[in-house]
């Protein structure tokens, strides 16, 4: 059977980012394992020396709304942890340096266009990756009998 003691979740603050930290969550419970929660602030761009763009935010706002994600009960330990870089190679260097035996991410689920201009995270992880990468799409919801 599959190891499952520490779970990435890396999380962009979607709803669909959301679903999956549930899932994230119930594995590890489930798992005795406990969940990192990896928000990737990315670099400003920058033209002609002035920052145009700041995608990262706030530092402080971003550390807030990453301590959010939190474990319905006590039994799985949640570790947060906010990064600035790209996101793609965070997310590869956070998994390989905590040893990570799963990435649980959400997607977008973009195509055609939408992917071209927007770009995908999940993809290059999913190639990339030394572990096993769970790809949520769909709203995950757990059966009553949980």
């Amino acid at each position: 059977m599959l190891r499952i003691a520490r779970i990435l979740h890396p999380t962009d603050f979607s709803p669909l980012s959301e679903n999956a930290f549930h899932l994230a969550y119930s594995l590890a419970r489930d798992h005795g394992g406990r969940v990192i929660v990896l928000h990737v602030a990315e670099l400003p761009v920058i033209a002609s020396g002035v920052a145009i763009t700041s995608p990262g935010g706030d530092r402080e706002a971003l550390a807030k709304r990453l301590c959010q994600f939190q474990a319905p009960d006590a039994k799985v330990p949640i570790e947060h942890r906010l990064e600035k870089g790209n996101p793609v190679a965070e997310i590869l260097r956070v998994a390989q340096e905590s040893q990570c035996d799963l990435i649980v991410m959400g997607t977008h689920g973009r195509t055609g266009l939408a992917h071209l201009l927007m770009g995908s995270v999940a993809e290059p992880v999913v190639r990339k990756a030394t572990c096993p990468v769970l790809v949520v799409k769909t709203p995950f919801t757990e059966s009553p009998s949980a």
